[in-house]
């Protein structure tokens, strides 16, 4: 299973964000910590701000910052959300797809995988190694 950038980038936003819950955080602030490009994270907080994960603040001292507590964001329903399709073979257009049992198995992972997600809120992700701050190019 591989997911996409966009999930990626997606995570890091809200990883980012669930450290400091009390701030408000700018997308440049955030591409830079990561060494990543800002276009791409616009497009990913914008959608993380219409779908309720982030809250967005206008203005001169404005910025985003998480919409709930970390612990009620729950990583398999962000994945969900994020990744367009789950399709791993592309089975829908194979001649022997009806007869063929890797589709199942394959259907089978896939929702081993996403429960296995669904079992964590990215206050769990952030608990389970402790502070990644330091690793962060933070000005």
């Amino acid at each position: 299973m591989r997911l996409t950038r966009y999930t990626d980038y997606a995570m890091r936003v809200l990883l980012y964000l669930a450290r400091k819950p009390d701030s408000l955080c700018s997308i440049a602030d955030i591409a830079r910590a990561y060494a990543i490009s800002q276009n791409h994270l616009m497009k990913v907080v914008n959608d993380l701000v219409n779908t309720g994960y982030l809250e967005s603040v206008r203005g001169r001292y404005g910025g985003i910052r998480l919409a709930k507590p970390a612990t009620e964001i729950n990583v398999g329903a962000l994945v969900r959300h994020t990744e367009g399709d789950f399709d791993l073979v592309g089975c829908g257009a194979c001649i022997i797809a009806p007869a063929c049992g890797l589709t199942s198995v394959l259907d089978e992972a896939l929702q081993s995988f996403l429960a296995t997600l669904d079992r964590y809120s990215l206050a769990d992700v952030i608990a389970r190694k402790g502070d990644f701050g330091h690793l962060l190019k933070v000005s």
